[in-house]
């Protein structure tokens, strides 16, 4: 994912970089005034002093034009001609202030930040080099002799007020690259939750198709099967047949409904709690070729369970069973619910010719259909356990133990 660079320069809302662009112009400013003031009050009667006043004035004007457009930071927008161009002009006229008047050469501490911002960092070492040594030139021809300071402090102030930009600037470089890794981290956090929300919706309808309209269509198709074998022979029987196939279309139209709005299954929305649903369930199930019984075991308590806890073990069953009929060859199962304190356990055993459990994790992708899946996904949802007994020809026995205590 591509996350948009801002400019080189600091954020324009940024405060600090708003102190900062607003102290280097009072300092501007303060540093013309002042020059200005020593200039008149010493040598104010000179003829020359209506052009240093005017290119005075001309300098500050410059200075006030450019911020027009100009953005507060440490680094200023791309440079582009017309900012160079007024860059070129406002030192060309400081230094001719200068060459007629020496003491204006401190104004060049504030042009040294100009320069940094507006050009990049080579050009503008040489253009600071060269400020300084007219700031040099400058105290030099101010002072009655040579004076190894005048020549030492100018550099020590260019030196140490480029070292401190510098080091201002590559902060803000590596806080701007940190916050463009942490809007990049959470765009890809975003970007990851949806996909693990649209691979659960997937699973989810993955599971209640296999569940129930799988369930359904496989049940309707043996339904009609067995209707078309005895139509001819035993009319009366094909219609139960045909009857009976149409109430599971009914029912499956009900449940498609429900679980594309996410709600209970339609055997619960009925009322009676999990064990009426479950005796209506292996009613559906129950025919020629499978018999399906009930057993509940509360303790006589019957402590109620949570609607997700219904709707899971319902679901389960309901996949259980379908793998009954499906694979088992079974002519009998059971459904057993035990009600604990802490937990709720539902056995689903049959009859049929059985299989290895230890075998089932080779089995490949899609083999055995999403019956196992899809109970374990619902079973670790809820922080549950599922065990599978079985052996060739000895029947198997699923077994699924939810706890009822802080379920997810």
């Amino acid at each position: 994912m591509r996350t948009p660079r801002h400019d080189s320069g600091d954020r324009p809302g940024d405060p600090d970089a708003r102190w900062l662009a607003a102290v280097m112009h009072a300092t501007f400013f303060l540093l013309l005034g002042t020059s200005m003031a020593r200039y008149l009050q010493r040598h104010g009667d000179e003829p020359r002093a209506p052009w240093v006043i005017a290119l005075a004035a001309v300098l500050a004007v410059l200075y006030v034009m450019g911020r027009f457009g100009d953005r507060p930071g440490l680094m200023a927008a791309r440079p582009t001609p017309p900012r160079l161009l007024w860059l070129g002009a406002v030192v060309a006229v400081w230094m001719v202030l200068v060459a007629l008047a020496p003491s204006f050469a401190w104004v060049a501490v504030p042009l040294f930040y100009v320069a940094l911002r507006h050009l990049p960092p080579g050009a503008a070492y040489v253009l600071v080099g060269v400020l300084t040594v007219f700031v040099i030139v400058a105290q030099l021809q101010l002072a009655p002799r040579f004076d190894l300071d005048l020549v030492v402090g100018p550099a020590a102030v260019a030196g140490f007020a480029t070292a401190i930009f510098v080091h201002l600037r590559l902060q803000a470089a590596r806080q701007r690259a940190l916050i463009d890794d942490l809007v990049r981290t959470r765009r890809e956090l975003a970007a990851t939750e949806r996909r693990e929300g649209t691979l659960a919706e997937r699973q989810r309808l993955a599971m209640e198709i296999h569940d129930t309209l799988a369930q359904g269509l496989s049940s309707q198709q043996m339904l009609l099967q067995a209707a078309e074998r005895v139509w001819e022979s035993d009319p009366d029987k094909a219609r139960a047949h045909v009857r009976t196939a149409e109430s599971v279309a009914e029912h499956n139209l009900a449940e498609a409904r429900r679980f594309v709005h996410d709600l209970a299954p339609a055997d619960l929305a009925r009322g009676g709690g999990l064990g009426e649903a479950l005796r209506t369930l292996a009613a559906r199930e129950s025919g020629d070729r499978l018999t399906v019984r009930v057993h509940i075991d509360d303790g006589g308590r019957a402590p109620e369970l949570p609607d997700r806890v219904q709707s899971a073990l319902l679901r389960i069953a309901q996949g259980a069973l379908a793998n009954v009929r499906e694979h088992s060859g079974a002519t009998a199962a059971a459904l057993t619910l035990t009600l604990l304190d802490d937990q709720a356990v539902l056995d689903i055993a049959d009859d049929g010719h059985g299989f290895e459990p230890a075998a089932l994790s080779e089995t490949p992708a899609g083999v055995r259909g999403h019956g196992l899946p899809a109970i374990r996904a619902r079973v670790r949802q809820l922080g549950g356990t599922l065990a599978v007994e079985s052996a060739p020809g000895e029947g198997t026995v699923l077994s699924v133990a939810i706890p009822l205590e802080n379920t997810p």
